[in-house]
């Protein structure tokens, strides 16, 4: 029988919800605690393990990994410091060109407590990662397309409603082709605040400075939000010396609840790891699955 994991929440936004609902029906893990630094908005079910800070999940016994469902830049820190604390981490940091940074940083830190952390988990970087990496093994030499949406991006969302003077925001991603988008970012804003300084400051955002971008003021972002998204990657390439390999994968998803379940499928795999920090396409996808080993490759092979 598997050992029961037991999990913290840190953070509860949109994807943390969707954590706490794949976490219902996981066989293998137990909630043990939600970290969220306000009170506010706490279901009745879940006061008895919400707390504020994240000494205080010591209070729940030992943590076997947790989950960081936090803002993309307020993930590095808040990793580290579980590090530091014994209990193994995992996230869906998506600012691609810093992931190999990042992991760095944390593999100082997961080595130097024995315990294992795996980053950029979500679904792109992420599950897409994983499926990228097998078409390249499958055509060593070629050319890969990754082309999102049309739909919502929660992560460059997010980087907007931190900008100074947004109220709420919708970044939506719309594919022009060969892995090229334009970004058509919605804004609702603050009393007193410029749209033209607002605007200025999204387009200079790292998260936005290489793409197109459109920024437009709406009166409220509720009556247009919609969390669907999706990815369609191509990749066209030669196996030993045959060309035109030609080879696509596509999804249409809610965006926060494929990231909730791969976030807990990589809590599941994280505790087998060796200490250390990893992304998705180092870790064996047999680890993130429940179930007994010899079951899972007899009907999966």
């Amino acid at each position: 029988m598997e050992k029961v994991l037991k999990i913290a929440i840190a953070g509860f936004g949109n994807v943390g919800k969707c954590v706490y609902e794949a976490l219902k029906n996981a066989p293998d893990m137990s909630l043990k605690c939600i970290v969220k630094r306000t009170e506010t908005d706490i279901p009745a079910e879940l006061k008895d393990i919400w707390v504020t800070d994240i000494k205080d999940i010591r209070k729940y016994g030992d943590i076997d990994a947790a989950i960081l469902t936090l803002p993309t830049r307020s993930c590095p820190d808040m990793a580290e410091a579980l590090l530091e604390m014994g209990i193994c981490t995992v996230d869906s940091y998506d600012i691609h060109k810093n992931i190999w940074d990042l992991k760095c940083r944390l593999d100082k830190a997961a080595k130097k407590s024995g315990k294992a952390s795996i980053i950029s988990a979500g679904w792109d970087p992420g599950s897409d990662s994983v499926v990228r990496a097998l078409l390249e093994a499958m055509t060593p030499r070629g050319l890969t397309y990754t082309n999102f949406g049309p739909g919502m991006s929660m992560g460059h969302s997010v980087a907007v409603k931190a900008v100074e003077g947004v109220e709420n925001a919708l970044s939506m991603t719309i594919p022009v082709g060969a892995g090229v988008h334009r970004r058509m970012v919605y804004v609702q804003l603050k009393s007193g605040a410029s749209f033209e300084k607002v605007a200025q400051m999204i387009k200079t955002d790292p998260y936005f400075i290489n793409d197109e971008t459109h920024v437009m003021q709406v009166e409220n972002i509720d009556a247009i939000l919609d969390v669907g998204s999706g990815v369609h990657i191509m990749r066209k390439g030669v196996s030993g010396d045959t060309h035109n390999q030609i080879m696509e994968y596509s999804m249409r998803i809610n965006n926060p609840a494929l990231t909730g379940q791969v976030l807990v499928s990589s809590a599941r795999a994280v505790v087998k790891q060796q200490p250390g920090c990893y992304t998705l396409i180092e870790i064996p996808v047999i680890d993130m699955l429940a179930g007994d080993r010899k079951d899972l490759v007899s009907h999966l092979v």
